[in-house]
């Protein structure tokens, strides 16, 4: 069913409403292939509370007398904001970048158009990337990139058309584009394809990319969207139980810092432990010009890497969670750390 096209700011709300109850839905079964970085079954579980986040701050988002003419841009940007200061995990995190850095093109905007949608995925891929240490293909990175890229082609054909219709058809190509970078991720990481998987979190992007199409379209989720995925069937193991436990970390902090601090934070986690992610939160200096920051790594002890950002800031929001944990694939899904039991 198809009902009429809505492209505005509360269609952003919608969007986040159901990439929560999507996501959610999917939660376990991405976990069960949650396998790259680390096989600590938790990217479903970290997406889904990092989606959240972002959907309950629109909540009491209150866009002014014409919700019709709500800036597209700040509704988005209230949203990512929300997701980067709880952002969980790897895949929490990229998601929160993403959405941070797609809201830039559409700011003063009260309504998306495809040219628009182009320009906010790529700048939300470059964002993501680009916040990432040691970045590598065949993740959720490589599918907000064919996303983008899919998205960009079709604008680029549509000669400034800013219809519903270019949307849609730029909309659906996006859709199309991410589905096509998940399968190809099997065989982008060693890891999956030794496990004859697809990647976790591109399979999470690829649900919230849906969520938009539909929330945008007024049409239904695509049922069939994620038939025939290596290793998404529900019949299918928990792959991550059956590999080696992962030594080590997760730690996770908001802190504040000057440019170049954050430069000296990032290249010292970078000697320590592995999959650093920084990521402004926000645009805004503070009064002595320190900008605040989302920061994640792995490491083996979390003594070492507290030690090192307490003496660059003072960090708020830190959490700590191992990432070797019991893994009953029948137990309660979600611990108080936010990674999978």
């Amino acid at each position: 069913m198809q009902t009429k096209v809505a492209a505005n700011a509360q269609a952003m709300k919608r969007w986040l409403d159901k990439a929560e109850t999507a996501i959610g839905n999917h939660s376990d079964r991405i976990n069960a292939i949650n396998i790259f970085p680390v096989a600590d079954g938790d990217t479903g579980t970290n997406l889904y509370l990092t989606v959240r986040a972002a959907a309950r701050a629109l909540h009491g988002w209150m866009p002014g007398p014409d919700a019709g003419q709500a800036d597209v841009g700040a509704c988005l940007a209230a949203a990512g904001q929300a997701a980067m200061e709880q952002a969980r995990g790897n895949s929490g995190t990229l998601f929160s970048v993403f959405l941070c850095a797609a809201a830039e093109p559409l700011a003063g905007h009260a309504r998306l158009t495809s040219t628009l949608l182009a320009a906010a995925l790529n700048r939300a891929q470059i964002r993501a990337w680009s916040a990432l240490s040691d970045p590598v293909p065949g993740t959720m990175l490589s599918v907000m990139e064919a996303a983008a890229r899919a998205a960009g082609a079709v604008d680029a054909g549509q000669n400034g058309d800013d219809s519903n219709h270019a949307l849609g058809l730029a909309l659906d190509a996006a859709v199309e584009g991410a589905l096509r970078a998940v399968v190809r991720t099997e065989d982008q990481l060693d890891a999956l394809h030794a496990a004859h998987i697809v990647d976790a979190g591109g399979v999470g992007m690829l649900l919230i990319l849906d969520c938009l199409r539909s929330a945008v379209m007024g049409e239904e989720l695509q049922s069939e969207l994620l038939d025939g995925l290596h290793g998404y069937d529900v019949q299918d193991p928990h792959i991550h139980t059956s590999l080696p436990d992962d030594d080590g970390v997760e730690v996770m902090c908001t802190i504040s810092l000057s440019p170049l601090n954050a430069a000296t934070l990032r290249q010292r986690l970078d000697e320590i432990g592995d999959s650093v992610i920084m990521s402004q939160v926000g645009n805004a200096a503070d009064q002595d010009g320190n900008y605040r920051w989302r920061v994640h790594v792995h490491v083996p002890d979390a003594e070492p890497a507290v030690a090192l950002i307490r003496s660059l800031g003072d960090p708020s929001e830190i959490t700590v969670s191992e990432l070797a944990l019991p893994r009953d694939p029948d137990a309660d899904p979600v611990g108080s750390n936010g990674h999978e039991r």
